[in-house]
């Protein structure tokens, strides 16, 4: 559902398919608006973060990056950051 929106709004987005030679830990998606971009890491409902992911998650943020964890009940959040982020006011 991430994608379809992203394609709908017309947003960039990149996902490794296969990511077993890359470094652990690094976001799902790579998402680009007109003026910014934001990593996403998906997880199911009941899906554990890995220590990795915190750690990719915590240093994209402390770099001043917008990078989230979402999960099927972030589905209204995840639409607004997207419909802002193709507005490019997020």
């Amino acid at each position: 559902m991430v994608t379809d929106l992203c394609d709908w709004l017309h947003l960039r987005w990149y996902h490794t398919h296969d990511s077993r030679r890359s470094p652990g830990g690094f976001p799902d998606l790579v998402i680009v608006g007109p003026a910014q971009v934001v990593y996403v890491e998906l997880k199911s409902e009941k899906g554990r973060v890995t220590p990795a992911q915190k750690e990719w998650i915590d240093a994209l943020c402390g770099a001043l990056q917008d990078a989230y964890i979402w999960r099927p009940s972030d589905w209204p959040e995840a639409q607004r950051v997207l419909t802002m982020l193709a507005k490019g006011t997020l």
